[in-house]
């Protein structure tokens, strides 16, 4: 049936050129009085339809023949592969003209993801710069005070030499916990999975940070669930960084004289655990950005608690690694629950 179609447009192609040649001649002969046959005028007019006929299709399958040479380069730079179906003539341009479409939709796309990256490298960099900036300059001020004089007052040298030395324990931190997110982003840190008791290992961190708690008058406070054994498969020591960064968040952001509350559900698989604190809560509207690297919702207050900014980004990174989420709740004033899960063991 398309054939046939095809056959009649070229024939009707053929037969308009054909009547426009007989049309012209007759109008010559008309004007000009020269004489000429009508036997002339209609071997002119079938050799004129011929050739119509027949150069019309070389043309055709010519330009079908470069146009699926177009689709076919076009099919392997936008899917790295070559052409892989049968594609009649009457469907090459708008087989070409649909690629070409979906190929401008995904680099508009692609172009919307490398701004948002950029906007997040400049960001990233600019949080880099001020976090570095801070331990360095204290370092600095604190160095250049004892040069000009302080280091022979004994009420000031060792003041200042052990502000200096916190400051750099500061910038240490940073360094360490940057290159602990470049090993996680690049693939090069290897995971140490084993089978332990998540339950032993929250008491023991519980137990490890109960001093920094008291400092806050926060108190440590466990679950039933915390007093039996559960065995989840997983890191140990990089779920005990997971632990120690939360509980650490929860002192350093939960109400003084507060509670920290950590807690494991093991009546699914994954097994749940749950960090839980009584403190200043996070806004709904900072909550999809917190895992990000530097993020703070109160970066002047978070930046007097201490810490690199990188904590809950490490968290993220190391859940990930494992195949596993972190998720957190939190409502302003009433604290917050930060959740992981872990395969169980």
């Amino acid at each position: 049936m398309k054939d046939a179609g095809k056959l009649i447009y070229k024939s009707g192609f053929a037969f308009s050129i054909s009547l426009f040649v007989v049309l012209l001649l007759l109008s010559f002969r008309f004007f000009t009085h020269i004489p000429i046959s009508l036997l002339h005028i209609f071997i002119s007019s079938v050799s004129v339809f011929l050739i119509t006929f027949m150069l019309q299709d070389f043309f055709t399958k010519k330009i079908h023949r470069e146009l699926k040479t177009v689709y076919q380069n076009i099919l392997r730079i936008t899917s790295h592969q070559s052409i892989g179906k049968k594609i009649r003539d009457e469907e090459i341009i708008p087989e070409i003209n649909r690629m070409l479409e979906e190929w401008e939709k995904n680099k508009e796309d692609e172009i919307v993801q490398l701004k948002k990256l950029e906007t997040f490298r400049k960001e990233f960099l600019s949080n880099v710069s001020h976090e570095l900036k801070t331990p360095i300059f204290s370092v600095q001020g604190y160095i250049h005070t004892l040069i000009d004089g302080g280091i022979d007052d004994p009420d000031v040298n060792i003041h200042y030499l052990n502000k200096a030395s916190r400051s750099l324990d500061r910038l240490i931190a940073i360094v360490e916990d940057l290159e602990s997110i470049s090993k996680f982003e690049s693939g090069n840190l290897n995971l140490e999975v084993r089978i332990f008791d998540i339950c032993d290992l929250c008491r023991d961190v519980m137990d490890s940070l109960e001093l920094k708690a008291q400092e806050r008058k926060i108190t440590f406070q466990t679950s039933p669930g915390l007093n039996k054994q559960v065995y989840v498969n997983a890191d140990k020591e990089r779920i005990r960084q997971v632990l120690v960064n939360l509980a650490v968040n929860s002192i350093k952001y939960g109400k003084e004289g507060g509670k920290t509350i950590i807690s494991v559900d093991d009546s699914a698989d994954p097994v749940i655990v749950h960090v839980e604190d009584d403190g200043i809560g996070i806004g709904k509207e900072h909550l999809p950005r917190l895992f990000e690297r530097f993020y703070r919702v109160d970066k002047s207050r978070s930046r007097e608690q201490g810490g690199t900014g990188l904590g809950l980004a490490i968290v993220k990174h190391i859940m990930e690694a494992h195949n596993q989420k972190v998720s957190v709740t939190s409502e302003p004033g009433k604290g917050s629950i930060f959740s992981f899960t872990l395969a169980k063991g």
